[in-house]
């Protein structure tokens, strides 16, 4: 499902070449984004793909978009002269961007989790305050903490379960896995940090079968080789001045991966033959 379809940023020329976000993109020879199911925006730091995903969020009112305290009337002003179009059904009619439309980034993801670890620490001086001031019954103050408390007690017991079985890297992949539902847009910037290379490609064929089977939609900002080989995605490099499509295996990541694997791979050989 294709929910947003294409996004224009700004072509405004402004006096000021350091102003944020114009800044970022002044350079750069960019048609409109043309998104498909999935799409990567791939370049290492710095290049603005970050910027321009929460760019994309701020248009759509998509949860979770970031403000800033310095410099938000500006931001507000190049998202205002940005552009986009949804996409159409299979009868034609146009799509409304889903109300559960979610930006999420990396640090999103280890902020809940420690949020989960510091209500488990509440809840036990909750209860030990009710039981031995109070006199309550545990079972009781528990109740009360988790009818007070506003999250999910499910999914905290979930977490906890997760963190005591897993390291934080496998929690967060299922903190990831759990906040896909079906018939959705999804803004995920740098999902994969924390996560080990089986758990990024683990991600990435979840990613994968959401958009294939479920509904879903994903604009994907990343520079991971796993996740890049992984996912049935357009990609888009934001390295390049005139931004268009590449394949996964021309990128630069990539490419180093390769290169720097098949070098040692044959040194090691060479080496083995030496001293064999």
């Amino acid at each position: 499902m294709i929910y947003l379809s294409s996004f224009a940023l700004s072509d405004k020329k402004v006096k000021n070449p350091n102003l944020y976000p114009y800044s970022v993109f002044q350079d750069k020879d960019c048609d409109p984004f043309v998104f498909a199911p999935i799409t990567i925006l791939y370049g290492d730091n710095g290049c603005g793909k970050s910027t321009l995903l929460n760019i994309i969020a701020q248009k759509i009112n998509a949860k979770g978009y970031e403000t800033y305290a310095y410099g938000q009337y500006y931001i507000q002003n190049y998202v205002e002269e940005c552009r986009f179009d949804t996409g159409e059904d299979d009868t034609g009619r146009n799509l409304s961007i889903p109300a559960g439309s979610l930006y999420m980034k990396s640090e999103d993801v280890l902020y809940e989790i420690k949020k989960i670890q510091q209500e488990e620490a509440l809840e036990q001086g909750y209860v030990y305050e009710q039981v031995r001031r109070k006199g309550l019954r545990k079972d009781v103050a528990q109740e009360m903490f988790r009818s007070t408390n506003g999250r999910s007690w499910s999914t905290m017991q979930i977490l906890k379960f997760a963190q005591e079985k897993y390291s934080n890297g496998e929690t967060a992949m299922q903190m990831l896995t759990d906040i896909l539902e079906p018939d959705n847009l999804y803004l995920l910037d740098e999902p994969e940090v924390s996560l080990s290379p089986q758990n990024q490609v683990k991600l990435a064929e979840e990613i994968n079968q959401c958009a294939r089977f479920l509904g879903c939609q994903f604009i994907i900002a990343t520079h991971s080789p796993f996740m890049l080989g992984t996912l049935q995605a357009k990609i888009y490099n934001l390295e390049s001045t005139e931004v268009e499509e590449a394949k996964w295996y021309e990128l630069k990541n990539v490419r180093y991966f390769y290169e720097f694997f098949d070098k040692n791979r044959k040194q090691r050989r060479k080496n083995d033959g030496f001293f064999g």
